[in-house]
Formats: C-alpha cells, structure tokens, sequence
C-alpha cells in the first residue's frame, strides 16, 4: 500500500489513491495513508464465526464504501478475507490483487514455505485481476527470483516483498492510462491479450 502511494506522486504513473479502506481498524497502514495524505477508514469485518449471510451483508456494505470514492480500479493490498461472488460481480473487471507465488502455482497461504519445500529453483510474485475464483483471475505481470541455498521462508518473503513493491504500481499505472483492461474472461495489454504474464525485467519507465 505504501509503494502504490509513495509512487502516485510521480505525475508519469497516471493513477491517485483515492482512499485506503481496511477491515482491521488496528491495521498500521491506516496510519500510514492518513500521514501520507490518503483518506483512511475502517470498516471492521464480522469475526471467524460469521454465517455466509453475515459475510455477504459485509461484503456489500464494503462495496457501498468502495463506491462512494468512485474508483476506477479496486486494489487489494494485504487484504486477506475471501471476496464473495456478489462483491467481485460489484467491479468486474475492476479489481487488482498481488499473490506472492508464480501463479498458478501455490494459490491460498503460505507460498514461501510451499516453494522451498517444494524445492523450486524460482518463486515470485504475480499480479492478477480478481475473479470469483480464488487466485485464478487472469495474470498481468510477475516478478522472479532465484531461491537462494540454505534460505528460509521469512527470507525469501522479504526478497518477494521487493517484487511486490515494483511490479504492482506497474499494473495499476496501465489499468489507469487505458493499457490494461479485462475482456472476455482475459487480461489485455495495449490491444493484445496476454497470453501469459509479463515478465518485470527490472525497467518500470514503460
């Protein structure tokens, strides 16, 4: 949340925050849009307990907040409840979300762990459009690493983290030019669909 902020400023990445919305009022990054000049609210989501129509109502009153800010784009960032079928139906085509894994591998929790144990020689991070799937939205962009001998799970999030800071401004900055858009069940980027993600090189003026 912080990276798509503090990049907002430059006048080139074409997109402004228009307001930080949480479901945990302790969250830190509620201070931290408000210092950087970003409205913030909280909107506390019902507990583990919740029945599916308790989760939905919540759903719904978080899409009516969303909306009062009129966005063009919805961008998950570190918000780990699971949207119902009747919120993403809400913007359709409309919402990014960033999944430390190279989709489709490892959707869900505990991606870093999973690639180590799986061994894999590289791990990342991946931009998607959010669907009523769970992580299976069509990919933008993903940024990869090699995994280091002998690192950890905690380590390897940290290294991950650094991908996630860069290649997620990029998929906002081309949804909010006109470069990127949903169509027909798949991600389109100037005029073509891709047919797979790009892939961050390292080059972000594009």
């Amino acid at each position: 949340m912080r990276a798509l902020i503090e990049r907002s400023a430059d006048p080139r990445m074409g997109y402004r925050v228009a307001a930080v919305i949480s479901d945990q009022p302790e969250a830190a990054g509620l201070a931290t849009a408000t210092a950087l000049g970003v409205p913030a609210r909280a909107l506390p989501a019902p507990g583990r307990g919740a029945s599916a129509a308790g989760r939905i109502a919540y759903d719904a009153e978080l899409a009516a907040v969303i909306e009062e800010y009129s966005p063009s784009l919805v961008v998950l960032a570190g918000f780990m409840r699971i949207l119902s079928l009747e919120f993403v139906a809400r913007f359709p085509g409309r919402a990014l979300n960033i999944h430390p894994s190279l989709l489709p591998k490892y959707p869900g929790l505990n991606t870093h762990q999973r690639a180590l144990d799986a061994r894999d020689a590289e791990h990342g991070a991946t931009v998607h459009f959010v669907t009523a799937e769970l992580d299976r939205g069509p990919p933008v962009i993903q940024g990869k690493l090699a995994v280091e001998p002998g690192e950890d799970a905690e380590h390897l999030a940290a290294r991950v983290h650094v991908l996630e800071h860069r290649i997620y401004p990029l998929a906002v900055r081309w949804f909010c030019t006109g470069r990127l858009r949903y169509a027909e069940g798949r991600a389109w980027l100037d005029g073509e669909v891709l047919s797979r993600p790009v892939l961050y090189d390292g080059i972000e003026d594009r």
